[in-house]
């Protein structure tokens, strides 16, 4: 294996350790080294059984990749590293076909933790209902448009002919509600716009919208902040992020009634995969609350148009935000139990060269 190889290696998400044909441990990617926390420096050279405990099942699935010369995965396996406690996992075991080289007849052990599959899995359902979300949005606003301004427009012509003045309460409240509506299309109608992307710090966005919050909210809420200075500039729609951020933290203010804290917390991510595109950064903002949570009926729909948890809702807010962020290629996920709920937005860091 060539050392431009084990460069490629080193930049995957999955862990990755090279072993040869006595099971001595040859190399580590970092990734490894992270999951196992170990040293690539400290094992290079150890015995496979002196790296992991409990390895029967791992012995298993390279015995068979080693018998059909091939790769074999399995894809439930618990194994225990350095006496803490159990890792489940799945593993991929493939001979490396490098005769003649420094790594021949090695094989390259893939680990992935099962929760990161079933996170990657969730991630494309949500990419996936995001797309829907936004044409269901855009169909449904058009359909809804034009009757509208056709009701406004007989309830003024009405309006006019009406002689008895208290009749004028009837069709202004026809005028009202047809304005409100239309108020609702229009932003039903808005994340189709094509982002206008600019250089722009994350911090810029979250302090606008804090100042927003603490605005309608000016007692009761408590915002803490905890940014990381260093976070590079993301190239996005000033507005857009604005709006997306702006609803997340109003929505948490809302589920406290006003009364609690609101945590803004900013980092960077490194490796990370959206919308089914492999960046090597991306900034990640933590949006905290300590409210009641999200109910448990609602979790897997909360970013579905018009689903609300909150009386007198619109059940957009959230979708909004959602299509928003998606436009970014990038993704909103949440973690929520009662009295600690966390909305993360994760948005893309684009290299210079990859920029259209």
């Amino acid at each position: 294996m060539t050392p431009a190889a084990l460069s490629g290696l080193d930049l995957l998400a999955t862990a990755v350790v090279l072993v040869d044909e006595g099971l001595q441990v040859r190399y580590l990617n970092p990734a490894a080294e992270n999951l196992f926390e170990v040293s690539s420096t400290n094992v290079t050279g150890a015995a496979l059984d002196k790296l992991f405990s409990d390895t029967a099942m791992l012995m298993v699935a390279i015995e068979r990749a080693r018998a059909n010369d091939c790769g074999y995965t399995e894809h439930d396996l618990e194994l225990g590293v350095n006496g803490r406690a159990r890792l489940r996992l799945s593993c991929t075991v493939t001979p490396v076909d490098a005769a003649g080289e420094a790594f021949a007849n090695t094989l390259l052990l893939e680990f992935r933790h099962i929760e990161q599959q079933l996170r990657i899995a969730r991630e494309e359902r949500m990419l996936d209902q995001s797309q829907a979300n936004r044409e269901l949005i855009r169909n449904l606003a058009h359909e809804i448009k034009n009757p509208l301004g056709g009701i406004r427009g007989a309830a003024q012509l009405l309006d006019r002919e009406l002689e008895r003045p208290n009749l004028h309460e009837y069709t202004q409240v026809i005028i009202k509600e047809a304005d409100r509506l239309q108020s609702l299309m229009d932003r039903l109608l808005t994340p189709h716009r094509l982002p206008q992307p600019v250089e722009i710090s994350i911090h810029e966005v979250l302090e606008r919208v804090r100042s927003l919050i603490l605005a309608e909210y000016p007692r009761g809420i408590v915002i803490h902040r905890d940014y990381d200075v260093s976070l590079p500039k993301v190239r996005g729609d000033r507005e857009q992020l604005i709006q997306a951020v702006l609803n997340i933290v109003r929505n948490a203010a809302q589920a406290l009634r006003g009364r609690g804290e609101i945590g803004l917390t900013t980092r960077v991510v490194r490796q990370v995969t959206l919308a089914r595109r492999r960046y090597r950064h991306a900034v990640a903002v933590d949006i905290s609350d300590n409210g009641p949570g999200v109910p448990e009926t609602l979790r897997e729909r909360i970013f579905h148009p018009l689903v609300s948890g909150r009386e007198g809702g619109s059940g957009l807010g959230l979708t909004l935000a959602q299509n928003f962020i998606s436009q970014h290629h990038g993704l909103i996920s949440f973690e929520s139990v009662p009295g600690n709920t966390t909305f993360t937005i994760l948005i893309p860091v684009e290299e210079a060269g990859n920029r259209k």
